[in-house]
């Protein structure tokens, strides 16, 4: 299976290259752009409100805990990458 570039397998989970869009009507994937999974956020980019609602909206889709899902790069900016352990690629491909 030839995975999109947006993401990679990782021993014990996968990673997700994110572009995220904050103050959206609601939360939700909107697909792929510039190679990367764009996700629009309803909350602010304030006081980490939208990496926050990032990592929830993630796990739930995902099926994993909060815990599980981790942000490693891209804390201030709007692309971003995001590891989520214990979670597949047949999981990450249906948020699509």
């Amino acid at each position: 299976m030839t995975l999109p570039p947006w993401l990679r397998v990782e021993p014990g989970g996968i990673s997700l290259e994110v572009l995220v869009q904050p103050r959206a009507s609601r939360t939700r994937v909107l697909g792929v752009h510039d190679g990367r999974l764009k996700i629009a956020l309803a909350a602010p980019p304030v006081d980490g409100e939208a990496n926050q609602a990032l990592v929830e909206f993630l796990a739930g889709a995902l099926g994993v805990r909060k815990a599980d899902v981790a942000l490693l790069r891209g804390e201030t900016g709007r692309r971003k990458t995001v590891r989520v352990s214990g979670a597949g690629a047949e999981a990450a491909l249906r948020l699509l």
